[in-house]
């Protein structure tokens, strides 16, 4: 008898490949509009599927998966981010956990270094200027920025992401400065010509650009408050496109609004899509949705992963992105 087909569930629309694909493959459920599934479709999911496929919308906290059925053994995640999982109950309950590694490294930079410029040479004015037919023409003293070459870029975080950002943040001729859990091997620093700092405040403290490239965790939740925000120089900018938790948002706006911080540009806030709405209204703030990684060959990357990380399980083998507990 042929073999009984694994029981996925899809929490959000992916791109139609990677659906077509999974529907080849598997026994599929996917959805039939893009809004992220309720609590309740959550857990309904959880109770009927072997395989769970969920995005960084869900939440897949203890509760949920104390819920599930027996049948839940594997949570395949569209996103290398999982802190929206609880990893170790799922390990207790005997779910195995995997994500997207290293597809959106290369997108997240090249997103990074575009915020950098954006705030620095206030690209946001100019485009709004352009786009209410306001612009009167060229004067000497009209929109000036900051030349990016020669700055001191201090990246918090130094994995794959934060090593991409440094390595084009170096072709524009900037300074590279890193604060990791762990210092870089001495052959990496050498390549990136990297100075590393074991205090993130001295660190802070005495770069142009910070530049937020670490995983949200409980060490790294607000590790740039309101302290250390008020560290950072007055002619100096903030961006991140890691996870909004990182930054106490509230802090960094007093900061701005006081002028003791020149700007900030945000792909990620810190309480998903409600963002404070001063943060809209300063002309130094650049703000996306969430956009990093947003390419096409970088979803479709995401899809193979996840169908690779589901195939190899239901070969008999570990995912080979599967993650555990003290990966976090």
């Amino acid at each position: 008898m042929p073999k009984e087909r694994l029981s996925v569930v899809v929490t959000r629309r992916l791109p139609e490949a990677v659906e077509t694909r999974l529907s080849e493959l598997f026994d599929v459920r996917l959805r039939d509009d893009d809004a992220p599934m309720t609590r309740a479709e959550l857990i309904a999911a959880a109770k009927e599927a072997d395989v769970l496929v969920p995005t960084l919308t869900d939440t897949i906290d203890a509760g949920l998966i104390t819920q599930a059925g027996e049948r839940l053994k594997l949570i395949a995640n569209y996103g290398a981010g999982i802190d929206h999982i609880d990893v170790a109950s799922a390990r207790q309950r005997g779910v195995l956990v995997s994500n997207t590694p290293g597809v959106v490294t290369d997108d997240t930079a090249d997103m990074t270094m575009a915020l950098i410029l954006g705030v620095t040479r206030r690209i946001p004015e100019g485009l709004a200027v352009m786009q209410k037919g306001e612009w009167a023409g060229w004067a000497p003293t009209a929109y000036l920025g900051g030349r990016v070459s020669g700055r001191r870029l201090g990246i918090l975080g130094m994995g794959r992401i934060g090593q991409a950002v440094a390595r084009r943040a170096r072709a524009f001729g900037m300074q590279i400065h890193y604060h990791n859990r762990r210092r870089l091997r001495p052959e990496i620093e050498e390549e990136l010509e990297a100075t590393y700092w074991e205090s993130l405040d001295q660190m802070v403290a005495r770069m142009d650009v910070v530049s937020v490239n670490c995983p949200h965790t409980p060490s790294t939740f607000h590790l740039m408050n309101a302290r250390r925000l008020k560290l950072m120089k007055e002619n100096a900018v903030i961006v991140n496109t890691s996870r909004g938790e990182v930054i106490d948002e509230n802090a960094l706006v007093r900061r701005l609004r006081a002028g003791e911080i020149a700007g900030a540009g945000l792909d990620v806030y810190e309480n998903g899509t409600e963002v404070n709405p001063a943060l809209r209204q300063m002309p130094n703030v650049v703000l996306l949705p969430h956009m990093g990684s947003a390419t096409v060959e970088g979803r479709l990357e995401m899809g193979e992963k996840v169908i690779i990380n589901i195939k190899t399980f239901d070969d008999g083998h570990r995912p080979p992105d599967q993650v555990v507990p003290a990966m976090l």
